[in-house]
């Protein structure tokens, strides 16, 4: 796994052992970044199911800003702050161990773009879109992306928000949703 492009090109990603974490194919990351292209300079990135950190660390490379990397678990985050190291992107990543929940639940920041890829076989990604579209965490025009597995459906409206469309890449799809 590696940073696709921008100022940390090319840099190798560490990534956990064992099958807790899935992290996106390159790929499906080219095309997400491929999709949220415009909005990334100077944006303030949420990262909610960290992982290896490396959809905020891509968007950092990118020009975003700032990213929060959220994650439950004590070793995702500290493969996310090695990452932040060797990409030399530290300064603009900020890691937060906690439930996703909790934290937003807590989060009293406001972000352009929100990036979601939790575990697939969990009701992670419904919940945490319900919490975000009910709180006010994204700026007006900001972007959730919301990655799942083709069979996991999702609801097509939120108030106050308009799904664009789903970007299908295999068995995974990418569903955008912009808030009016």
């Amino acid at each position: 796994m590696r940073v696709i492009t921008g100022k940390a090109r090319g840099v190798q990603l560490k990534t956990p052992d064992g099958m807790l974490t899935r992290p996106t194919a390159d790929r499906v990351k080219e095309a997400l970044f491929s999709i949220i292209n415009f909005d990334l300079p100077g944006a303030a990135v949420l990262d909610l199911f960290g992982g290896t950190g490396q959809l905020g660390i891509e968007a950092l490379s990118r020009g975003a800003k700032s990213a929060t990397f959220v994650d439950a678990r004590e070793d995702a985050c500290r493969i996310i702050r090695e990452n932040l190291k060797r990409t030399r992107l530290e300064s603009q990543g900020r890691v937060v161990r906690s439930d996703y929940l909790a934290y937003l639940r807590r989060c009293r920041e406001k972000f352009d773009i929100i990036l979601l890829d939790p575990p697939y076989a969990e009701v992670f990604l419904e919940n945490a879109l319900k919490c975000i579209t009910e709180i006010d965490i994204l700026q007006t025009g900001g972007i959730i992306v919301a990655e799942r597995p083709v069979e996991k459906e999702l609801p097509f409206e939120f108030e106050g928000y308009t799904r664009s469309r789903d970007y299908k890449y295999g068995k995974t799809l990418l569903t955008i949703y912009r808030k009016d």
